[in-house]
């Protein structure tokens, strides 16, 4: 099974327009090959004329840990060649960035998720390139959450960082397909490719994973396939009070987290309310004490997540109905509860956290209605999931 980038090293022929053009690297922790050799050091072995790279969010290295964390711009001591930050004084690539190179390889492990930044990097790279002449190629990687779709699609003017355009929370494809969306979506002059991945099977062994891959962290807390496959339903938990795990080593594996909150409570409302919700992992009653962020010091009773091994039905698991139903449960039991955080979120001042994650209020405003039950969720969000599968159908590569 090979990815994009070992694709393109094992191919001449994949590589020959590069000959004579400069190139730009666009790469984090897991840009790696099938050997583990980083990406940036595979392609100067290669003789690629690389001559600037570029760090998404968490940076090139993945050091920095939380959201609005910001990494500096930086010259690589090995290489001489400028590191250019794209999550620090800037998040879309200026001119001066995109003087730089010619063509810009893009090989980032994405995680299937609209929140996931690396997506919004995507098409800010695509929209810098438009009307240029500059070429945007995705060496790409599989989604390891698979095709499942879901989630209510971002509502127009609810765009960020963590909100593209209009998708669901759960897009089902990889960075070079949504690249053809994006071009497609937003009308963009842009001279794009992808190398396709070979033997990449989305419902084969793995469910987007492929086994014969390590993971390797694309970002500080995704840690593994199981918070890969959670994290389009955990990451809500970054726009509420309850803790998502962070300061622990299973961060964003967690349905909740708080010492004020009775964990078993919460998933005997969850299964009177939907259990069909609760289909395809294991919930498990957890206790933890985070080092840092929500809760630091506190012990938070919790609800982990386990959608690996045999408890996981790929096509079953919905994570983001089971993390909205886990709110809903809190809500209920405890309905004076200060559930939401408002606080700035990837650089939106204006908004709260939980609406910019999920590109509108809709999810709030269903969790805070005392009447509102787990269908009319259904009612609101199923059009959008069928017309987003849809939509996309025509531009699958595997």
């Amino acid at each position: 099974m090979l990815f994009g980038i070992d694709r393109l090293l094992a191919d001449l022929e994949l590589r020959r327009p590069l000959e004579g053009k400069r190139v730009a690297l666009v790469a984090h922790p897991a840009s790696v090959t099938v050997d583990l050799t980083h990406s940036l050091d595979a392609l100067i072995a290669a003789g690629i004329n690389v001559t600037s790279a570029f760090g998404p969010q968490h940076g090139l290295k993945g050091d920095k840990q939380d959201n609005m964390v910001e990494t500096e711009d930086e010259l690589d001591p090995h290489y001489n060649i400028p590191v250019f930050s794209l999550y620090g004084q800037v998040r879309r690539p200026s001119g001066q960035m995109m003087s730089t190179a010619d063509v810009f390889l893009f090989d980032l492990q994405d995680l299937g998720c609209r929140i996931y930044t690396f997506v919004t990097t995507l098409l800010y790279l695509l929209e810098a390139a438009h009307g240029t002449g500059k070429e945007v190629w995705v060496l790409d990687r599989p989604n390891p959450a698979g095709r499942p779709i879901e989630g209510s699609t971002l509502v127009a003017g609810q765009e960020s960082f963590v909100g593209a355009g209009p998708m669901p929370m759960r897009h089902g494809l990889t960075l070079g397909e949504m690249g053809h969306w994006f071009i497609q979506h937003f009308q963009l002059d842009v001279s794009y490719r992808v190398i396709e991945m070979q033997g990449w099977e989305p419902d084969g062994p793995g469910f987007g994973w492929p086994e014969s891959r390590i993971w390797i962290n694309p970002s500080p807390n995704a840690a593994n396939v199981n918070m890969a496959r959670a994290y389009a339903g955990t990451v809500m938990l970054e726009g509420a009070t309850l803790s998502e795990g962070r300061g622990t080593t299973r961060a964003l594996e967690v349905l909740l987290g708080a010492p004020d909150v009775d964990a078993k409570a919460v998933l005997a409302e969850m299964n009177r309310l939907a259990p069909h919700w609760l289909a395809g992992c294991a919930l498990r009653e957890c206790w933890f004490t985070p080092t840092f962020h929500k809760h630091a010091g506190a012990l938070c009773n919790g609800l982990m997540i386990h959608a690996e091994g045999p408890f996981y039905s790929h096509s079953a698991f919905r994570p983001w109905r089971l993390q909205a139903l886990a709110f809903k449960a809190v809500r209920r039991l405890y309905p004076d509860y200060l559930l939401w955080r408002d606080f700035p979120y990837e650089y939106e001042f204006d908004r709260l956290a939980i609406d910019v994650i999920n590109g509108g209020p809709a999810l709030r405003e269903w969790v805070d209605d005392a009447a509102a039950m787990p269908g009319d969720l259904d009612a609101l969000t199923n059009p959008d999931e069928a017309a987003w599968a849809a939509e996309i159908k025509p531009l699958l590569l595997y």
